[in-house]
């Protein structure tokens, strides 16, 4: 007879850790065809929540080519390709074009266009590679 783990608060919330992977990853993969979804932020957070909800989606994530390194590249050093870089503030930009354009109401393209500047500021503060 093999002695029961009793549930502790992690394997008590795993579901919710499993759950908040699953949509972080779904935003994610949406955020590479929807300009105005951010695509990298959600591959970290789902890598993040996976890592105490689910080890096999955690895993998964840490072996794929594209979403790997950049995984391993952010947890590790805390470093940003330029590459994503690049990428990320172009999309901006290019939502931020799109929401001035069609846009029913301009405080709404101000705003959300200042927080995709100060968002891209902190993105380019962060080092390109390890230390």
């Amino acid at each position: 007879m093999s002695e029961e783990t009793p549930p502790g608060p992690r394997r008590r919330w795993r579901w919710a850790w499993w759950l908040l992977a699953y949509v972080s990853l779904g935003l994610g993969i949406i955020g590479i065809a929807l300009p105005v979804v951010p695509t990298v932020p959600f591959i970290l957070l789902s890598a993040y929540a996976a890592s105490r909800g689910s080890q096999r989606l955690h895993d998964w994530l840490l072996s794929h080519p594209y979403m790997g390194p950049m995984i391993s590249d952010w947890r590790e050093n805390g470093v940003v390709g330029r590459n994503a870089k690049w990428m990320a503030t172009t999309m901006m930009a290019a939502t931020s074009l799109l929401l001035f354009a069609l846009s029913p109401h301009l405080w709404l393209a101000i705003g959300v266009s200042a927080m995709m500047m100060l968002i891209a500021i902190w993105l380019w503060l962060r080092p390109e590679s390890p230390r």
